[in-house]
């Protein structure tokens, strides 16, 4: 299936995972991820909520290994 395109604005770009999505839980895990990976909002926003938890998945197991070698 090809990804959701914006159709209002023509651009064409995709729709990240966020429609349905509680907002507070999205801002959340942008939050997350631009704080730990200093990735922009745009990037972040842009996609899908399975990378989107991938990478709050990934951070929290880096986090905690470090928290284990201290």
């Amino acid at each position: 299936m090809p990804p959701l395109r914006r159709a209002v604005r023509g651009r064409g770009e995709r729709l990240g995972g966020s429609i349905g999505y509680p907002s507070e839980r999205l801002s959340e895990e942008v939050a997350y991820i631009a704080y730990h990976f200093h990735w922009p909002h745009d990037e972040i926003m842009g996609m899908e909520h399975r990378e989107r938890q991938r990478w709050v998945d990934e951070i929290a197991r880096i986090n905690e290994r470090l928290n284990e070698e201290r």
